[in-house]
C-alpha cells in the first residue's frame, strides 16, 4: 500500500496551490478519503474527507471556503485545492484513507506547506 503526496511547497499569502495524493495497493473507490495537517507544536487536524459517494466534510473552519477536497477513482488520486492561502495554513499536509471513519487506515508521508511573504 502506498499513499504519496505532491504538489506542496512555498507560496505567499493570497496564493493557491494543488495537493495531490496517488494511492496504490488497496481499493480506493472503498476507501474515505481525507487530508490532515499538522503544525509544528500542534496536534494533526482533520482538514476535509470525502466519501466513496463523493460526500464531502469540512470540519475546520477555518478552510470552509478556501480549501476544496476531490477525488478521481480513475487516477487513485485524491486532491486538495487550497486557494486565499494564509500563514496559519503552514503545515504538514497528509492524506489518510480508511473504510469510513476507521482509525486503522492508511497513511501518506506527508507534504510541506509553507505560507510565507
Amino acid at each position: 500500500v502506498q499513499l504519496v503526496e505532491s504538489g506542496g511547497g512555498l507560496v505567499q499569502p493570497g496564493g493557491s496551490l494543488r495537493l495531490s495524493c496517488a494511492a496504490s495497493g488497496f481499493t480506493f473507490s472503498s476507501y474515505r478519503l481525507s487530508w490532515y495537517r499538522q503544525a509544528p507544536g500542534k496536534e494533526r487536524e482533520l482538514v476535509a474527507s470525502i466519501s466513496i459517494a463523493g460526500g464531502i466534510t469540512t470540519p475546520a473552519a477555518s478552510v470552509k471556503g478556501r480549501f476544496t477536497i476531490s477525488r478521481d477513482n480513475a487516477k487513485n488520486t485524491v486532491y486538495l485545492q487550497m486557494n486565499s492561502l494564509r500563514t496559519e495554513d503552514t503545515a504538514v499536509y497528509y492524506c489518510y484513507a480508511a473504510i469510513g471513519w476507521g482509525k486503522d487506515g492508511y497513511w501518506g508521508q506527508g507534504t510541506q506547506v509553507t505560507v510565507s511573504s
